[in-house]
């Protein structure tokens, strides 16, 4: 199992846990988290027994974003990783779910802090839950940057542009209910459970065919900038053939049978 001092790895039955650990600086993206991530991302692409991801943080935070004392020139922690983005100098941004989407549904487990390069990972999980307390929000051009981790392309996409206009051009901070008001977030849960509510809807989601939730998840991502004829024709290209999976069968057996099914992605 993957992961580094900055990023720790535990498997929840057949659910991967990804957590953000470097709590004393609210999880701000270090090297050594970046790595971890990048990693994690691709050991629940390639282990079939992984059908969902939880994405979280340490500490009572999500994410604070990039590490402002390592742009500034104070050096960046983990400099025994550097190798790792010469070798691939698209890491950071795989590991960001910028360049990448995993297979398998990612669902954000959201405490505290969920700000800047928080906020814009949070764009590539596919269910969101979060604390009460919880804060979000793209701070970037208070700071005189710009939210190059893919917000002004995600997130008129993920909520009305009014919206995502507003807090791209503010900077200003959104609590957990205006987050979920404007759609950024779907549930809003009693702070210090938003964990428990994502491994319990990765539980409903591992219990399905995996065959079937990949192949939805992909079809929603693949046609969703299509038009409706062409995005049902991809649809029926990608969905028809689940039918005619071993899974598919033992679903119907299991349903007929009243028993929970035993799913072998075949």
């Amino acid at each position: 199992m993957s992961g580094t001092e900055h990023l720790a790895v535990r498997r929840e039955g057949a659910t991967l846990v990804l957590t953000l650990n470097r709590p004393e600086a609210k999880n701000a993206l270090s090297l050594p988290m970046l790595v971890g991530l990048h990693d994690g991302w691709a050991e629940a692409d390639a282990d079939d027994s992984i059908r969902s991801i939880v994405f979280t943080g340490a500490g009572g935070s999500f994410c604070a974003g990039m590490d402002l004392k390592a742009l500034a020139g104070n050096g960046m922690a983990g400099e025994q990783y550097r190798d790792r983005l010469k070798a691939d100098p698209d890491l950071h941004w795989k590991a960001m779910l910028r360049h990448h989407r995993p297979r398998k549904p990612v669902i954000a487990a959201v405490e505290g802090y969920c700000v800047a390069g928080g906020t814009e990972m949070l764009q590539g999980t596919d269910i969101r839950v979060a604390g009460e307390s919880a804060t979000f929000g793209l701070f970037e051009v208070k700071r005189g940057l710009f939210p190059i981790g893919g917000s002004t392309v995600r997130l008129q996409r993920q909520i009305p542009r009014t919206h995502a206009l507003e807090m791209l051009l503010t900077g200003r901070p959104y609590s957990a209910r205006e987050a979920a008001g404007i759609g950024l977030i779907g549930h809003v849960v009693p702070d210090g459970t938003a964990l428990a509510k994502a491994l319990e809807i990765a539980e409903q989601i591992n219990a399905c065919g995996p065959l079937a939730v990949e192949a939805v998840k992909a079809s929603v991502y693949e046609t969703a900038e299509m038009t409706e004829a062409d995005g049902l024709a991809a649809e029926l290209k990608r969905g028809w053939p689940v039918f005619d999976t071993a899974d598919a069968k033992e679903g119907a057996r299991a349903f007929a049978e009243k028993r929970p099914p035993v799913y072998k992605r075949a």
